[in-house]
């Protein structure tokens, strides 16, 4: 694998002016013509010879070939590349903007513009994928073998994996990447695009079911949603190291969709809404208890009235009846007594 890496290694390929290559082969090509047609008149004038005939040839055989140094003119826009071979060997990138020329015999390789960016996730929908294999047809025509260099991004289908507790989530992540490498994106992997989409499903698998959804573990306190920062800087790690070999950078990885799957998404809901009921319980009841112990040392501060134990205890269960119970209390007016 080492080897391979250094094999190809990027070459910044240095390019001609193609304006100036552009006007001199036209020049040339009509040029042949010129030589055409001045050479048949002298011949018909009466001239002949080694060298008219020599003329002729040379002529005849420009214009037939003179369409060729046509093909070495390239025009690249900003943040475009070409990765450029002669006969099977890798030459060269030509990188930046602008109007070029190179070998007319060179062929530029681009191993994306005719398949799409299939992802796991996309193979198990055959219209998903038909549609963008649609999709992928109509951009290879436009593509023209340049390899981008601007910060995509890729947004892959949310999947289905289990947390650290067993637990089927649904979770999805959009991952910012650019090409920094060319040669390496071309040669040492069939379709960059796809590898890297397929990557980024398998990392976000692995990543995923080392922490829970959002029920902390003992001695764990990191979860998917409660750790967003740390799950994706995980990713990001673990994505990067595995497309490194495709001369991908990635620049960022972010969760862009995270939820419990539809079969346990009801249950799930439901234990919290417990857990939330037994929180609220738990301070309803501990205000409760401190309003009555405030009632009690206010009534025996200010000798409002003096209660025996038995008094006390009414009066407690009454105060906390009307503090914790979920209905407005009905007053009850006691004209008698206790005893």
């Amino acid at each position: 694998m080492h080897e391979r890496e250094i094999q190809f290694e990027e070459i910044n390929l240095k390019a001609m002016n193609g304006m100036g290559m552009l006007i001199l082969t036209l020049a040339l090509y009509l040029g042949s013509y010129a030589l055409i047609i001045f050479t048949a008149i002298g011949m018909e004038n009466g001239s002949s010879g080694f060298l008219p005939n020599l003329m002729m040839f040379i002529g005849i055989t420009y214009a037939v070939i003179g369409w060729i140094p046509f093909l070495g003119l390239k025009i690249l826009r900003p943040q475009e590349a070409l990765v450029l071979t002669l006969f099977g060997k890798y030459i060269g990138t030509l990188k930046g903007e602008g109007f070029f020329y190179v070998n007319p015999f060179v062929s530029a390789v681009n191993p994306t513009i005719h398949a799409g960016m299939t992802t796991a996730t996309d193979d198990q929908n055959p219209l998903n994928h038909q549609a963008q294999q649609q999709a992928a047809a109509k951009a290879a025509a436009a593509a023209k073998k340049t390899i981008s260099l601007k910060t995509l991004t890729l947004n892959n289908n949310k999947q289905k994996v289990n947390d650290v507790l067993g637990n089927p989530v649904e979770i999805g992540i959009v991952v910012i990447w650019r090409v920094v490498n060319t040669a390496k994106a071309v040669f040492n992997v069939d379709n960059y695009k796809s590898f890297l989409s397929i990557q980024c499903d398998s990392s976000l698998r692995n990543i995923a079911r080392l922490y829970p959804y959002d029920v902390s573990v003992e001695g764990e306190e990191k979860t998917l949603r409660g750790s967003s920062q740390e799950v994706a800087d995980r990713m990001k790690t673990e994505i990067q190291s595995k497309v490194e070999i495709a001369g991908i950078e990635i620049l960022e990885a972010r969760i862009t969709h995270l939820a419990y799957a539809p079969e346990i998404a009801s249950a799930m809901l439901q234990r919290q809404q417990a857990s939330a009921i037994i929180d609220a319980r738990k301070m309803i009841v501990e205000g409760a208890v401190g309003m009555v112990e405030m009632a009690l040392d206010k009534l025996n501060e200010n000798n409002i009235v003096v209660l025996d134990d038995e008094r006390k205890a009414a009066m407690v269960s009454n105060l906390l009846v009307v503090l914790c119970g979920n209905k407005d209390a009905q007053p009850v007016v006691n004209s008698g007594s206790l005893y």
